[in-house]
């Protein structure tokens, strides 16, 4: 399973993802948008343009801001 989490250290959603990933003990690469400018392009690129964070992939869904039913369902399937 690849999960993705495109963020910035300031973000309050970005937190609650981060701490609900590690609560079910799910691996994820963590991407700074704020000090990594291709991060932020290719999050822009998955995300159809979206600015806001978190943006989270879970093996190829993509999933905007904290959304804990659709992060749930992308987990299961």
């Amino acid at each position: 399973m690849s999960v993705i989490i495109y963020s910035t250290p300031t973000c309050p959603y970005c937190k609650q993802a981060k701490q609900y990933f590690k609560e079910h003990n799910v691996q994820y690469e963590e991407k700074d948008v704020s000090a990594d400018s291709a991060a932020q392009a290719e999050m822009t690129k998955k995300s159809g343009g979206f600015m806001g964070v978190p943006v989270i992939d879970i093996n190829g869904t993509i999933i905007t801001g904290f959304d804990k039913p659709k992060i749930e369902a992308a987990l299961k399937s």
